[in-house]
């Protein structure tokens, strides 16, 4: 099992990512408020026409089921076989730009 951890500061908040391979499938937390929060399983559905643009299917298995968390798993983590654990405070488009370049900087796959 490899795991990664990553802080940083966004737009002004505090953020820790952890990022762990396990033998089928990677975890990445993400957190502003020192909890796990909602955990949203993100898997590659069936086969499209288009190959280049695979199609992700998200379900929440813990917290709260809501439109936007499927739209920002989807967005921050476009990889196969994950979950994400989320616990943010501000969930806007900026936020998940940024967390998209902290959680790449915290690879384990």
């Amino acid at each position: 099992m490899e795991s990664q951890r990553k802080t940083a500061v966004v737009y002004g908040v505090p953020t820790q990512v952890v990022c762990t391979a396990f033998s089928s499938r990677i975890l990445v937390m993400v957190t502003q408020l020192g909890k796990m929060g909602t955990l949203v399983s993100l898997e590659p559905s069936s086969v499209t026409s288009d190959i280049s643009k695979p199609v992700l299917t998200t379900k929440v298995l813990l917290g709260k089921d809501e439109p936007l968390i499927h739209v920002f798993t989807k967005s921050l983590v476009a990889f196969v076989a994950i979950l994400l654990a989320l616990a943010m405070k501000d969930k806007s488009m900026e936020v998940m730009k940024t967390l998209k370049k902290v959680i790449q900087t915290c690879q384990v796959w």
